[in-house]
């Protein structure tokens, strides 16, 4: 098999003509950062996900700590969330107080083991915290059953979720909470950034007022055509704004959203037809209930060698990867914190040393699919 010379990354942006005319018209329009592409961005994600509210943020992180805070966690008190997330989730639970309590996950999906939330549910339970893993939705139904009987929040982590649909309901329309992101990585970006959803009108009120300082009016409602430059704090808030620029370009990302992650499931089909039955690998699984992937991530679990030498064999293949993600529960100060977690989190251990993601994005040509899996097969012949 001879050698591609050029890198294929694990992902890289759809930027074209419409994403760069948008965000030069934003420049030449005087106003660059939140105001009305902003707002214009947030009325196209109450569209989307037809929750009442929708505020656009710096990042999904910025979003995940603002709904943490919102929760007023007091010294030990519990959220529930999987080990098998991004560390930002566990990040912003620790720094604002509380003590993640992690989840199994099915080993198939890597989404949480919904049968597992219940048990876990004390009186020092403050929110669960799901995430749609690499686009699958989790079982909402079930999460929310549970949720509802103990009167709990539910935080869907929907940064891999952008296009999920669990039956009918995109990601962020159940009622409750979710964030998602627009980094670079993801299905469609404004270079960073980030939005929540949500129904509750005195919630809003307040993550507006913690996005920007405390002040009750952000930038173009004071500066614009009849704004009121004064303002008042009454609860000191952060710097969490996203800006026009970016959501001049997120809003023609968003535009393309079908385009895009159609194209994305077109080369998640192909990946798992080139690489069904091949001995050394486990494909990704898929919910049972109906639902429509955006194929985020497309991961794989490597049972026959160790994972550190199939990813130098890529690397030299001049293929990128990634791991999505470190367990959490593995953290180092996690560790420190709360000691060893394994025994209680089997299929996240099975999993961990196993996944891999591989090159994922809209501007992938079906060439570069064949190529990644004719490596893996030499791979593994090889090993």
């Amino acid at each position: 098999m001879k050698i591609r010379k050029d890198f294929l990354p694990l992902s890289r942006p759809s930027i074209g003509e419409k994403e760069k005319s948008e965000v030069v018209k934003c420049l030449e329009s005087g106003w660059i950062t939140t105001g009305p592409l902003c707002a214009s961005l947030e009325d196209k994600f109450r569209d989307l996900t037809g929750a009442h509210h929708a505020i656009s943020l710096s990042s999904g992180t910025a979003g995940m700590h603002l709904l943490i805070l919102s929760l007023d966690i007091k010294k030990g008190d519990e959220i529930i969330t999987p080990s098998m997330t991004f560390s930002s989730t566990i990040n912003m639970i620790t720094l604002c107080g509380g003590k993640p309590v992690f989840i199994d996950v099915h080993y198939d999906t890597l989404n949480i083991n919904e049968d597992l939330i219940e048990e876990s549910i004390t009186e020092r339970t403050k929110a669960i915290i799901p995430v749609h893993f690499a686009g699958a939705p989790a079982d909402m139904d079930r999460i929310m059953d549970v949720a509802g009987r103990y009167n709990l929040p539910v935080i869907e982590d929907a940064a891999h979720a952008m296009g999920s649909y669990y039956k009918d309901v995109h990601a962020g329309g159940f009622g409750q909470t979710a964030i998602f992101s627009f980094h670079p990585l993801k299905n469609i970006t404004a270079g960073e950034g980030g939005m929540i959803t949500l129904n509750d009108d005195k919630l809003e009120q307040r993550l507006r007022l913690l996005r920007f300082h405390g002040i009750e009016r952000d930038a173009w409602k004071r500066y614009g055509k009849g704004g009121n430059p004064e303002y008042d704090i009454t609860e000191p808030g952060f710097k969490y704004n996203l800006t026009d620029i970016q959501a001049a370009l997120g809003l023609a990302q968003l535009s393309r959203l079908e385009e895009l992650n159609s194209r994305r499931r077109q080369l998640a089909d192909l990946y798992r037809k080139e690489l069904e039955n091949l001995k050394g690998i486990e494909l990704p699984g898929v919910p049972p209930y109906p639902h429509i992937h955006p194929w985020h991530l497309f991961i794989i679990k490597i049972i026959s060698i160790k994972r550190e030498l199939f990813m130098q064999k890529l690397s030299a293949y001049n293929i990128g990867y990634g791991i999505h993600f470190p367990a959490g529960h593995r953290l180092s100060y996690i560790k420190k914190q709360y000691g060893s977690m394994s025994e209680t989190l089997k299929e996240t251990e099975r999993a961990a040393d196993r996944i891999i993601s591989l090159p994922l994005f809209p501007g992938m040509k079906d060439e570069d699919v064949l190529y990644v899996c004719e490596a893996i097969r030499e791979i593994l012949n090889h090993g």
